[in-house]
Order: structure tokens, then sequence, then C-alpha cells
């Protein structure tokens, strides 16, 4: 498979995620993280239900595969989320080692990763992490939106 289909069909596991996140009235945001071709996290959003502003799939991938790894370092892994990462996410993913993230749709509110702000660019820190932005953008967004439109 090439690079391409594989970022797609994880990314599409991450917007099934994210779907479970609307179903419990989260706002509809999902992560899978996948080493060496294998899914070793998965998590969609869960701040309302578990009361933690910190509970983001992002957070909830990291932390799972850190306590599986018993390891807070995720070296040759790649996040897939169905939104661009805020900059708590940022830091995580950054302090993680992280080799690579990529996001469907971009976020011009809180985005860290090019739209508000880029942490990942910053040449100071010591570890850098490959971006890649736009992977099934309309899909990940329409699921935003459909979200918000039946909320207001």
């Amino acid at each position: 498979m090439n690079p391409i289909e594989l970022d797609r069909q994880f990314m599409q596991q991450a917007l099934e995620q994210a779907k479970l996140a609307a179903l419990a009235g989260e706002v509809p945001v999902g992560a899978v993280l996948v080493r060496d071709g294998q899914v070793i996290s998965r998590a969609f959003n869960q701040p309302i239900s578990n009361h933690d502003p910190s509970a983001h799939a992002e957070m909830l991938a990291l932390r799972q595969a850190a306590l599986s790894d018993e390891n807070y370092r995720l070296p040759g892994a790649t996040l897939y989320v169905t939104l661009e990462p805020c900059t708590m996410c940022a830091g995580a993913i950054l302090h993680a080692r992280l080799d690579r993230i990529v996001y469907g749709a971009t976020d011009p509110k809180t985005g860290a990763a090019g739209s508000v702000l880029d942490v990942f660019s910053s040449k100071q820190i010591n570890h850098q992490t490959h971006i890649e932005g736009g992977v099934m953008a309309e899909e990940c967004g329409q699921l935003l939106r459909d979200f918000f439109k039946e909320r207001r």
C-alpha cells in the first residue's frame, strides 16, 4: 500500500473514533497512534465526560500508548488525528518524541500546527516532528460542522 493510501486508512480509523465522541456528546475528534504499521492506541475526545480539560483525543491516545510501552517516549510513532492539534496537545506530542503527525481539518481558532500558532516549526525545540495536514480534511471538517450545527 502506498503512503497516501496508508494515511487515509489510518485517518478513517481516527474518524471512526471521532464519531464515537459525537455519540457521547463530545466534540468529535478522534486519534489513532501507529507504529510499524500497527495501531498501538486509539481514543476520542472526552473532556466533558471525564471532567478533564486535558482529555483531548491526542492526549488520551498518548497516555494509553505510554502506559502500554511503560515509556513516556514514543519514537517511531505517527499520530493520526481528525483535527489540527492545540498547543497543549502539540507540547505533549513533542515531549513524546513522535516522528509524525497527520491531521485532517485545520483549526482556525486553536490550531498549533500552523493555523494560529506553529509550535512544530520552532528550531529551538530539541525534537522535530514532521507534520502532514489536510488528510481527509473535508470528511473531518464536515463531522465537526454537523456536530456544531446540531448544537446551535
